[in-house]
């Protein structure tokens, strides 16, 4: 019978052998804190979407996708309602290893390295350097940076700013109506250079950015949680034509919305 560790627990164990692939598989979310370890991680979520939260960025895994986090980078992560099973691995670093490893990304995952990640189920806590298991997730590990060369730009920005929050929670609540900058700065007082200035100095993108990759976000999430068509998603996320839309999602994702839901589980 597996040990039942608490959250604080395994937080010790993933760092606790330097050497060892830490493995955790768990049907329901475990709320970590906002954590760091040492080890690189990489996360599947099963069955719905998922979110990473970082110092100043949410980054959106959808279904089919997994996460790649370097160690050392302090981060926690939030289970959408429709995830089934969160399957994370925790890989010792070398020198020598591929820059991939250095940066955080969303990836998609095709067959093989899915059914390789079912597979380590099997597995549980430290495995072993030489053990069979050591030798089968190192393989799996040293596929990632040759399965995908291009990360999933599904990122947006947050702040802690007490002026910048309450816009930020606007356009969220409002992210299907009409939007411009000059009708959200006259919703908030503020002049539309003012307000263009806050975005650019509190998150370092301009105003119709933000906006841009929050309708991008809603419309995955819509794809994801929704039985809503493309044309529906569109409408939805303020857009006034499926085209513009297509067109937007392709600037961010490379690839069109048919697609990229044709991926989809």
């Amino acid at each position: 019978m597996k040990e039942l560790l608490t959250t604080q627990e395994y937080l010790v164990h993933i760092d606790k052998y330097p050497r060892t692939i830490y493995v955790l598989h768990e049907k329901s979310e475990r709320r970590f804190p906002v954590h760091y370890h040492t080890k690189g991680q990489l996360t599947y979520v099963e069955g719905g979407i998922a979110y990473v939260h970082t110092e100043g960025n949410t980054y959106v895994i959808p279904a089919r996708h997994y996460i790649w986090i370097p160690g050392q980078l302090s981060h926690f992560l939030q289970m959408g309602n429709s995830a089934t099973a969160i399957r994370t691995i925790y890989f010792h670093m070398d020198i020598g290893d591929s820059i991939f490893y250095q940066h955080m990304g969303i990836y998609p995952i095709n067959n093989l390295l899915h059914e390789m990640i079912l597979y380590t189920s099997r597995y549980h806590g430290d495995q072993e350097p030489q053990s069979k298991s050591f030798i089968f997730l190192m393989a799996l590990k040293n596929m990632l940076p040759e399965s995908e060369k291009h990360s999933l730009p599904i990122i947006l920005p947050t702040t802690q700013n007490q002026r910048l929050r309450p816009v930020l929670q606007y356009l969220n609540q409002n992210a299907g109506q009409v939007l411009t900058l000059q009708t959200v700065s006259s919703q908030f007082g503020l002049s539309e250079r003012s307000l263009s200035r806050l975005f650019q100095l509190v998150l370092s993108i301009s105003f119709l950015q933000y906006l841009r990759q929050l309708r991008m976000v809603k419309a995955v999430e819509m794809m994801l949680q929704t039985d809503l068509n493309l044309s529906q998603i569109a409408y939805a996320t303020g857009y006034g034509s499926i085209s513009a839309f297509s067109n937007t999602f392709y600037q961010l994702t490379q690839q069109r919305p048919s697609l990229f839901v044709g991926s989809l589980p």
